[in-house]
């Protein structure tokens, strides 16, 4: 007679076309206290799939209709957290090697001992609990805007950002600058601020305000009416209204045009606003959370930014140090991304070899968290076979940076000592001059990204 598995058991589905061998498979996992559920065709298990997902999912290559391949496929579109462990006679061992790259996470050989399918079992389930654990974590992150990639690090300074955004989120309206490095980050921790506060329930909406010309930006913002400029065919809501009751993360903020800096004042203080064309007063209640990668104060010494405004979006000051700064959090923003696309990606990368590791550590990251983020993606789409990331996998910029003997410092003469802010804007003008203007050609001659690029040229008012 054969046993039953117990409530709550972990649910194994057994696809195979031959019947003594779902019998004997399905029976050997119900011993070991398995729930398992058979089909004996990939058009069967998907609906088994579908209507109820195992945890496991054991899946033979040869099938009659969708053979093995085409099933995975198939069933990791429908449930992506499946974890599907692929059968194979000799013969077919280079399909299942190929399954594996598709998102199978183990295969074995037909015939089999028993023994071998209760490890692989074993090993699937393991991989299944990560998977819901990391599926739970992601799930937490994006409905409380947790924004594990900025906020990961048990550094200082990450500490004091933590702290500092659970005072801001605590209050209901606070005003908030958060000011960083392209890349740094600054982005999440708005909207770590927005979902961990009262707000969370209504919108987070944002706008980069040196993405569009004055009189469209003011559109967006603040809504226009019908008829306001010449293709105003219809009223529109604006940003303010869209984020009714939320908050409101207005990137680049130092690049906005002078007219929509005066109203945005205005909002700020009167917490009313027009849409464009219009006469009525609408009620604003939103929280303004702005963002910039350069000196408004600097900006405003220039005569680019209303000092009254720098005054009343400076409420609360956030600063998200660049990754160069905290490079102790480097280890677990790698290990988090990693997790990150082992989920995505359906694969079993364990780490970064220390040896990677070190070269990483090495590196300055102009690019900061988004550029390294962008080198463990890379490593993952380039190198799918592969179980760690390692120093191969790397940019090769990345390694020459780490390769290159680090020059002395040698003594100032105080007879020549040029001004660094100075120094680095002749530099930037040259490469300029040298590539006719051309950002992406200039930053690789000076060796940064085209992001570092862009940020030094608005820092000395060359762009």
């Amino acid at each position: 007679m054969t046993p039953i598995a117990p409530p709550g058991a972990s649910k194994i589905l057994v696809v195979d076309d031959e019947k003594l061998i779902r019998w004997s498979i399905s029976e050997r996992l119900v011993r070991r206290g398995y729930d398992a559920v058979t089909a004996e065709s990939g058009e069967r298990a998907l609906e088994l799939i579908t209507q109820d997902p195992p945890d496991v999912a054991l899946l033979d290559v040869r099938l009659p209709g969708i053979d093995g391949v085409e099933l995975l496929r198939r069933a990791l579109t429908a449930q992506p957290e499946l974890v599907v462990v692929m059968m194979s006679a000799h013969s077919a061992v280079d399909v299942a090697v190929d399954a594996m790259k598709r998102g199978a996470v183990d295969f074995l050989v037909k015939p089999f001992p028993l023994n071998a399918l209760d490890a692989a079992v074993e090993r699937a389930l393991a991989t299944a609990s990560t998977r819901r654990k990391l599926h739970a974590a992601a799930t937490t992150a994006i409905a409380s805007g947790a924004g594990l990639q900025a906020l990961i690090g048990e550094s200082l300074a990450m500490r004091e950002v933590r702290e500092m955004v659970a005072r801001v989120a605590a209050s209901n309206g606070t005003t908030v600058l958060i000011d960083g490095e392209s890349g740094a980050g600054k982005e999440v921790v708005a909207r770590t601020i927005h979902f961990a506060s009262d707000r969370a329930e209504k919108p987070f909406v944002q706008m980069n305000c040196a993405a569009l010309p004055e009189q469209l930006l003011e559109s967006e913002l603040f809504g226009h009416e019908r008829g306001a400029f010449t293709d105003a065919r219809q009223q529109k809501r604006g940003l303010f209204e869209i984020a009714g009751g939320g908050s409101a993360m207005l990137d680049e903020i130092g690049d906005m045009a002078a007219g929509g800096q005066a109203k945005l004042l205005r909002m700020l203080e009167e917490k009313t606003f027009r849409r464009v064309g219009g006469v009525s007063e609408l009620r604003a209640d939103v929280r303004v959370i702005a963002a910039t990668n350069y000196s408004l104060e600097k900006r405003v010494e220039e005569g680019k930014f209303r000092a009254d405004l720098f005054f009343r979006l400076n409420v609360v000051r956030i600063q998200v140090p660049p990754l160069r700064q905290r490079k102790e959090d480097l280890p677990l923003l790698a290990a988090y991304f990693i997790a990150r696309y082992n989920e995505e990606m359906k694969r079993q990368v364990r780490r970064v070899s220390p040896a990677a590791l070190d070269v990483l550590t090495t590196y300055r990251w102009p690019g900061n968290v988004r550029e390294l983020r962008n080198v463990i993606e890379r490593a993952f789409i380039l190198h799918p076979s592969a179980t760690e990331v390692l120093c191969e996998h790397l940019p090769l910029e990345i390694r020459q940076a780490a390769a290159a003997p680090q020059p002395a410092l040698a003594a100032p003469d105080p007879h020549s000592v040029v001004a660094l802010d100075e120094m680095e804007r002749r530099m930037i003008s040259e490469a300029m001059e040298k590539t006719r203007g051309n950002q992406s050609q200039a930053a690789r001659l000076l060796g940064i990204s085209r992001d570092t690029l862009r940020y030094r040229l608005k820092k000395h008012g060359m762009l």
